[in-house]
């Protein structure tokens, strides 16, 4: 599988697919704001990443203004919020086969950029 997990309207996710040239790479793409994660989706992130933990973004900004950061979250609330709100899943996601490249780190993109 080559897919992309990412916000149409995020310019550092279309940089990130702009740098790695995935259009040219045969990747599926999904804009999560516009077409929801589902939970089978979920599922075969989680297998790669090894935790929903993982693939939970502590940026976003309901993160805070749902009092997130002063609790203590399992597994079972990070898949809950990245179900419920696409804001809660680190972006770009890019899948490649076996592999899964989660987020924007300078260390994630050019681990991705040397695996494709």
């Amino acid at each position: 599988m080559k897919k992309v997990y990412h916000l149409g309207n995020c310019d550092t996710c279309q940089r990130i697919i702009a740098t790695l040239d995935l259009k040219k790479k045969g990747f599926e793409f999904q804009n999560i704001k516009e077409e929801k994660i589902t939970a089978a989706q979920l599922d075969e992130m989680v297998k790669l990443a090894g935790s929903h933990e993982a693939l939970f973004s502590r940026i976003a900004m309901k993160y805070r203004s749902l009092g997130l950061n002063t609790m203590t979250l399992t597994e079972k609330d990070y898949r809950k919020y990245i179900l419920e709100e696409y804001t809660f899943l680190k972006r770009p996601v890019i899948i490649s086969g076996k592999q899964i490249f989660i987020g924007n780190a300078k260390a994630t993109i050019a681990a991705a950029a040397a695996s494709l």
